[in-house]
């Protein structure tokens, strides 16, 4: 396992000593593992939708191209 190095201030300090009960290297070892996870998870989101963009672009040529002189048709019918 490696090891890191934290800074803190010394005020920091002083409050982490009043509360000894608290296993400080856990929480911070807590804090930066959840993140991590989090970060994992939104890189594979990402990728997960680049993968389904061409699907996408699909959709919205296939959306375009069906709206195609639809205004014209409508101007026509009187409707605009």
């Amino acid at each position: 396992m490696v090891s890191i190095t934290l800074s803190v201030s010394e005020e920091i300090r002083e409050i982490m000593r009043k509360h000894q009960e608290i296993n400080w290297s856990g929480f911070v070892k807590n804090c930066i593992l959840g993140k991590a996870e989090q970060l994992e998870w939104k890189e594979k989101m990402l990728e997960e939708l680049q993968q389904q963009q061409p699907i996408v672009d699909w959709s919205v040529q296939l959306q375009k191209k069906s709206r195609e002189g639809r205004y014209e048709e409508l101007k026509k019918k009187g409707i605009l």
